[in-house]
Formats: C-alpha cells, sequence, structure tokens
C-alpha cells in the first residue's frame, strides 16, 4: 500500500447526499475475480448512457476535472453494502482521498483499509470547497494527513481528527498483512525458540 502523508490535487465537486457503495459500484461489476479494473466502472449508473456512451452532464466526464484526486462529497458517501470494491473504484480511478461531512462506518474502514483517505470536515467547510470547484476549474486542495489538515492557496484552513492507530498505518503505507509482516522479525524469533 502506498504511503499517505501529504497530496495536492484538483478537487471533483460530486454534489450529492447519500451515495452510496452500489452507485459507486454497481452490484453487477462484483463477480470479478481480480482486484484492476474498477476505475473504468465509477459511477457507471451516473457516468454512462443506456447506450455506454459518456453521459456528458455527469462531472467525472467533464474535462476540467479529468485530472482529479480529491473527491469532495457531501453527507453520508459510502452507504448500503459493505463492498471493498467501492474504494477499489476509486483508488482506481485515481482519486488519493474524499472530503465529505460524513462517511459510512464500513465505507471508512474500508478505505483505511486500502490506502484512501477519507478526510471529514463540517457540512459548512465542504460546502465551500464545493463552491470553489464548480466555481474555478483546476481548483486544488492539499490534503495533510501529518499534520491533519485541508488547506487551499486561497486561504481555507480545516483541521480533521483521524484514530491515530489508522493515521500511523497511512503514514507508513501498512494494511493489515503489511502490519503483520513488519513484525517478521519477531514471529521469526518466536518461531524458533518454540520449534
Amino acid at each position: 500500500m502506498e504511503p499517505f502523508k501529504t497530496h495536492t490535487g484538483i478537487a471533483l465537486p460530486l454534489d450529492r447526499i447519500n451515495v452510496d457503495t452500489d452507485q459507486i459500484i454497481p452490484a453487477r461489476f462484483l463477480k470479478k475475480i481480480d482486484r484492476v479494473g474498477f476505475g473504468e466502472l465509477l459511477f457507471y449508473a451516473w457516468r454512462y448512457k443506456s447506450d455506454g456512451s459518456p453521459n456528458p452532464d455527469f462531472i467525472l466526464n467533464d474535462p476540467d476535472y479529468a485530472d482529479a484526486t480529491v473527491l469532495l462529497a457531501r453527507e453520508n458517501f459510502g452507504s448500503g453494502s459493505s463492498r471493498e470494491h467501492a474504494p477499489w473504484a476509486l483508488q482506481q480511478y485515481g482519486l488519493r482521498a474524499i472530503i465529505a461531512p460524513s462517511f459510512a462506518d464500513i465505507f471508512r474502514g474500508n478505505c483505511y483499509q486500502n490506502g484512501l483517505l477519507p478526510v471529514q470536515l463540517s457540512a459548512d467547510d465542504v460546502g465551500l470547497l464545493m463552491r470553489r470547484a464548480q466555481d474555478t476549474p483546476g481548483y486544488q486542495v492539499k490534503v495533510d494527513l501529518e499534520n491533519q489538515v485541508v488547506t487551499d492557496s486561497a486561504g481555507f484552513e480545516a483541521h480533521f481528527d483521524i484514530d491515530p492507530f489508522r493515521r500511523d498505518r497511512l503514514l507508513q503505507g501498512l494494511d493489515d498483512v503489511g502490519l503483520t509482516l513488519s513484525y517478521a522479525a519477531d514471529i521469526a524469533k518466536y518461531e524458533t525458540a518454540h520449534n
């Protein structure tokens, strides 16, 4: 997993509340047995017309946001089922962080486990960032996990909370397997002593 310390990127304003995991990645695409190719399926029902062509009215198809890496969302982002495919799709599209007023708990945990940073800010702060992203093509925000702050070049600054254990794992780029492997020497020593 790639460590997350700070990230500056174009903000993508998804101005919708209660976005659930089936909207993020529809259930019909969960049959894939490998962990790749989900980025092109992100927000599929909104992103594509029924004939498979891009929907020009959906934000992901707007050229001004083609290189966005920070998603701005509204309340209750990631609700619904517990599919881990949702953070995979968001990451594989190119997103590194999501800023929203609230997240579904299981979705938030899946993000942490996969190196995608969910940042919870107040609805007013998210609203301000959303307006700036909508009004200014190429608008960027900086997400600083080390100092737990979101900033922009126009003077915005908001601190966010994160569980210290989750923060440390993201800073080091450790998922569950990586965390276990960080104790490989101790595990080997134990096994040698007990064989």
